[in-house]
């Protein structure tokens, strides 16, 4: 899938992903190159996967 990074807590380790209009979370160890770091605002691409508490989380994340 392809998205935009909306929201990313450095400190946390938290984001989120949004692609058609709805939101993915996601973890930093989930960034592909292994960063563990990501601008707000980045193009990229992302596989989605069964997450915690009943809802869909990105993985795979790539730059676009």
């Amino acid at each position: 899938m392809d998205g935009i990074v909306t929201a990313f807590d450095e400190a946390r380790g938290l984001g989120t992903v949004e692609s058609g209009g709805r939101p993915y979370p996601f973890h930093c160890t989930e960034i592909a190159d292994g960063t563990r770091t990501i601008a707000v605002g980045t193009a990229v691409r992302f596989e989605v996967r069964p997450g915690g508490m009943g809802r869909w989380e990105a993985t795979a994340i790539t730059q676009a």
